[in-house]
């Protein structure tokens, strides 16, 4: 299935299901594809105006179902059930995506038996600024992925993985966002102890971020040791401080944390 001139329902026009509907708007998807997003209350100014122009707003997730080719669910894992119940045999063909932390594929395929292709996502709230990390999970062949990559893909950059990765792609990518937010701002706290403004500490901080980053990815995913190589000469400063950040357990810290970060989802 291509992406032309489809209709997608977001089920759950929360923080995640926004994301991605303002990505879709930023990649010119809705130009050659419809739009509907469902919400069980609508706030007043929940959706930018470009959206509300773009999108048709429902509380009626079975007429939306309904009116789709693709359905992308982006409810809370407990809402799951009420969802189902509401859209009945509407979901009876579809090509299904679910973004619901912890409910597998082989759960998927037993609640939704009647559906057309399943496929799981999980990407992060960089989706509406179109620098997500996406995995995706599916029990289909590859070639029949191809719309619901080409969603993802013009939201950041996807990756298909094995469905007994999710739960880890969960930690890395979505929470990563997260983790990486509070290491940019302990950067940002440490430039404004410096001397710094707090808004040219943060604007240093970002940045550099980004530019560690794009070195990494425009070396076709070069290791970062030969990159922290070049930066670090003998007897300096970036020496100095990196050795001091690990012996105060930075890479020890985040790595208990990633792993901490995955026991928890293991439980719920």
């Amino acid at each position: 299935m291509k992406l032309n001139d489809k209709t997608i329902a977001i089920i759950g026009g929360g923080n995640l299901g926004m994301a991605i509907a303002q990505g879709l708007s930023a990649a010119g998807l809705l130009q050659h594809n419809k739009l509907i997003i469902t919400r069980r209350k609508w706030p007043e100014q929940a959706v930018p105006p470009q959206l509300q122009a773009q999108a048709t707003l429902s509380t009626d997730n079975r007429q939306a179902v309904a009116a789709a080719d693709i359905v992308l669910l982006c409810v809370q894992p407990q809402q799951l059930a009420d969802v189902l119940a509401g859209a009945g045999q509407a979901l009876g063909g579809k090509t299904i995506v679910s973004t619901l932390t912890g409910v597998t594929l082989a759960q998927l395929h037993a609640q939704i038996p009647a559906a057309g292709l399943i496929v799981r996502a999980m990407p992060n709230t960089a989706l509406a600024v179109r620098m997500s990390m996406t995995c995706l999970s599916s029990r289909a062949e590859r070639a029949q992925l191809a719309a619901i990559e080409e969603i993802f893909a013009a939201l950041g950059k996807t990756i298909v993985i094995d469905d007994d990765l999710m739960q880890a792609a969960t930690v890395l990518a979505a929470s990563g966002i997260a983790f990486w937010l509070r290491l940019i701002r302990a950067t940002t706290q440490g430039g404004i102890q410096l001397g710094f403004d707090a808004p040219e500490a943060q604007q240093i901080a970002v940045q550099t971020c980004l530019g560690a980053a794009s070195l990494l990815q425009d070396n076709n995913g070069s290791h970062p040791e030969p990159e922290i190589d070049k930066v670090t000469t003998p007897r300096g400063c970036t020496i100095e401080g990196l050795n001091e950040m690990e012996h105060q357990g930075l890479s020890s810290a985040l790595i208990k944390g990633l792993v901490a970060s995955y026991q928890k989802i293991n439980e719920i």
